[in-house]
């Protein structure tokens, strides 16, 4: 992440905000004349003491181990939805519910962890790696900036986010009706579908630091 990157998250984040409102506190009360002397110091000391008392956000790990039982799987999506729950906006919850309700309907393919086929990879990749690591780096940005910030094509993290959920939501629902009809041609469309689509995402671009790097099928 570039310096500029750093500084635009740090304008953005709660210790700054916090800082920012206990400062422009000292400033009202040097305007009403309750301090004279050493104002400027007293401002800055209680910028000071928001930025350092305030508590850092939570940092949010949310990966996926790639061999797990179905059960194990079911459990971690769960756990994994329990954790975010309350730091989501509501249109976004919704749409992450129903991708995880679409990944249980077709766990007993995508928990094999000795299928080999191409198009299975890409589908586990999707749920169990895009998803994941598209709604961590999502909630390690500064809240303020996620709603507020655009970040490209003038759309902010959150609708960035929300457009991409709704994507994966609907490959998702297509998916379970093709598998459960066996199409295999529909399959292998849906396989090329999202490696293309969520293959190499960099939805936040700078803005997220240390993203892990996919691992190839058999690497």
């Amino acid at each position: 992440m570039r310096r500029t990157e750093r500084i635009l998250l740090f304008l953005y984040s709660t210790a700054n905000i916090v800082g920012s409102i206990l400062a422009l506190v000292g400033l009202a009360l040097y305007f009403t004349g309750i301090i004279g002397r050493y104002w400027l110091l007293i401002v800055v000391g209680l910028y000071l003491i928001g930025v350092l008392l305030t508590p850092k956000d939570t940092a949010y790990d949310l990966a996926i181990e790639s061999q797990l039982s179905v059960d194990e799987i079911r459990n971690e999506l769960n756990e994994l939805v329990r954790r975010i729950r309350r730091r989501l906006p509501p249109e976004i919850l919704a749409k992450v519910e129903s991708i995880k309700e679409s990944i249980f309907s077709i766990l007993p393919l995508l928990a094999d962890a000795n299928a080999g086929d191409r198009n299975v990879y890409v589908i586990r990749q999707t749920a169990f790696a895009y998803l994941p690591e598209a709604l961590e780096h999502y909630l390690n940005l500064p809240p303020a900036f996620a709603n507020v910030h655009p970040i490209r094509d003038g759309k902010t993290a959150r609708q960035l986010l929300h457009e991409q959920l709704e994507i994966l939501d609907r490959e998702m629902q297509e998916l379970v009706v093709d598998i459960s009809k066996n199409d295999t041609q529909k399959l292998l469309a849906h396989g090329r579908f999202l490696e293309q689509k969520f293959g190499n995402m960099d939805l936040f671009g700078d803005f997220v630091p240390n993203k892990r790097t996919p691992v190839a099928p058999g690497g």
